[in-house]
C-alpha cells in the first residue's frame, strides 16, 4: 500500500516531540519526556476513531506495523477494533479463571445450602473484605500456599476467627476450581497453616450481665422507644437480636410467637418454624410497640426497614457497659442452671439450640413449648423484680 513504512529505528531515537505517521493509520507519538507512544487512527460508520497500541519501550516498529495490519483488516470487515479487543481481553480473562470469578461461582453453587440463599453475606463477606481485594485477580490454578500466607498475615494473630473463616471459604473455592477441571492445589490452604504457624489469639465471649443483677437493668428500660422496648423483648425471651428486629404482628398467635425457621440463625433450609410462648411482660411489651410499628415491622429503623442490628447494643455502650445485648442469652442459660432444675434438653431448647445427635432430634417430636412456657414466666418474675409486678414505662422525653 502506498505511503506506508515512512518511519524508520533511526528516526524513532531522535524524532521531535509530536505526532509523526508511519502510513495506513499508524502514528507515532513522541512525549516530551522521550517516551513514545504508538496509535491507530481509523474511520468506521463515519466517526474517526484513536486506538492506543503500546509505547515504544514495549512495541518496536515492527510490531507496531503487525498491531496495525491486524485491526485494519477488522475495520474492512466492519468490525470495530476498539471494542473487538475489550471483548478478547474480557475471553482472556474469562479463560484464565480467576480466583474471583471462581469464588462467585462457588458461592452461587452452595446458596440452596445457606440460610436465606446466603442473602446476608455471611459465607462470601469474609472472602470479599479478606481474600479477593489480594488474590482475586490471581488465576486460581497460580495460587499456592505462599500467596495464601502473604494474604492472611495481617489477620492471622488479631482477627483469628475472621482469618479461620476466611481460609475456610477458601478451601471450599479451591475444591469448586477443582471439580471444574482446574489444576489447583487442594492443599495449599493445608499448607499456608503451617507456615502461618498457630494463632496467639483466644476467642472472647460476649460480656453478659449476671442474671442477678439484669432486674436493675430491666428497671431501667424506661423509654417507650423501639430500642428500649425491643431491648426489653429480647431480654424476656432471650432471643437473638434478629427475629426481634424483624418481628411482625401476624407473626403472633395468641400468646404464640411462630419465627419461621429460615429466620433463626443456623437453621438452613425447609426448618421447622420455632416457636417462642409469650409471657404476660412480653405481650405489654409488644403493645407498647404497636404505635411505632411501619411496613409491618413491629421495631422499624427511624428512615427505612427493620432497627438497625447496633441500635441495642449502642444504648448499652453508651451506659459504659462492656455487656452487649447477645449476653443476656447466657444471663438467662445461667440463671436455668443455678436456678432451676430444668432438664438440659430444655434449657437448650430455651435458646433454640440444637441439642442431642441428629438421630435423636428427628425422632424427638417435641419442642417443649408447655415447659418453656412456665420458665420464661418465672424468668419474667425475676427479671421484672421477683414479684410478678409490671414495671412501668416513662414517656420519653
Amino acid at each position: 500500500m502506498a505511503g506506508k513504512h515512512r518511519l524508520s529505528a533511526v528516526f524513532l531515537r531522535n524524532a521531535p516531540v509530536g505526532m509523526h505517521c508511519d502510513g495506513a493509520g499508524l502514528w507515532f507519538l513522541k512525549r516530551p519526556d522521550g517516551g513514545g507512544q504508538w496509535i491507530f487512527r481509523y474511520t468506521l460508520h463515519g466517526r474517526r476513531h484513536e486506538m492506543g497500541l503500546g509505547g515504544m519501550e514495549a512495541v518496536s516498529l515492527r510490531q507496531a506495523r503487525d498491531f496495525a495490519d491486524h485491526w485494519r483488516s477488522k475495520v474492512a470487515l466492519g468490525i470495530d477494533p476498539i471494542r473487538s479487543r475489550g471483548q478478547e481481553r474480557q475471553e482472556a480473562k474469562r479463560s484464565l479463571h480467576l480466583l474471583k470469578d471462581v469464588a462467585v461461582e462457588s458461592f452461587e453453587s452452595r446458596k440452596a445450602e445457606l440460610k436465606g440463599d446466603g442473602q446476608a453475606g455471611r459465607w462470601f463477606s469474609p472472602l470479599e473484605l479478606h481474600v479477593l481485594p489480594k488474590l482475586g485477580n490471581t488465576p486460581i490454578t497460580d495460587i499456592d500456599q505462599r500467596h495464601i500466607r502473604d494474604a492472611f498475615a495481617p489477620i492471622w494473630h488479631v482477627k483469628a476467627d475472621t482469618a479461620r473463616k476466611a481460609l475456610n471459604r477458601l478451601s471450599i473455592v479451591m475444591k469448586h476450581g477443582a471439580a471444574l477441571g482446574l489444576n489447583v492445589d487442594l492443599l495449599a490452604t493445608e499448607k499456608a497453616k503451617a507456615l502461618l504457624g498457630q494463632t496467639r489469639h483466644e476467642t472472647t465471649h460476649i460480656p453478659s450481665v449476671p442474671w442477678a443483677e439484669v432486674p436493675a437493668f430491666y428497671k431501667s428500660l424506661t423509654e417507650q422507644t423501639p430500642a428500649h422496648l425491643g431491648l426489653r423483648l429480647l431480654i424476656l425471651t432471650a432471643l437473638r437480636s434478629g427475629p426481634i428486629r424483624h418481628l411482625r404482628l401476624d407473626q403472633i398467635e395468641g400468646r404464640i410467637w411462630t419465627i419461621p425457621g429460615e429466620a433463626m440463625k443456623g437453621r438452613k433450609g425447609k426448618t421447622p418454624d420455632f416457636r417462642v410462648p409469650l409471657p404476660s411482660e412480653a405481650m405489654r411489651v409488644i403493645e407498647l410497640a404497636k404505635p411505632f410499628m411501619r411496613d409491618g415491622f413491629m421495631f422499624p429503623s427511624v428512615r427505612k426497614g427493620v432497627m438497625s442490628d447496633a441500635t441495642m447494643s449502642r444504648l448499652m455502650e453508651r451506659r459504659g457497659m462492656v455487656e452487649r445485648p447477645h449476653g443476656f442469652r447466657a444471663s438467662l442459660r445461667t440463671w436455668l442452671a443455678e436456678a432451676t432444675d430444668a432438664p438440659h434438653e430444655v434449657a437448650e431448647m430455651m435458646l433454640a439450640h440444637a441439642s442431642d445427635s441428629l438421630v435423636v432430634r428427628t425422632y424427638r417430636k417435641t419442642d417443649y413449648l408447655e415447659q418453656r412456657a412456665a420458665l420464661l414466666e418465672r424468668w419474667t418474675d425475676h427479671v421484672t423484680g421477683g414479684s410478678g409486678q409490671v414495671v412501668q414505662l416513662e414517656a420519653a422525653q
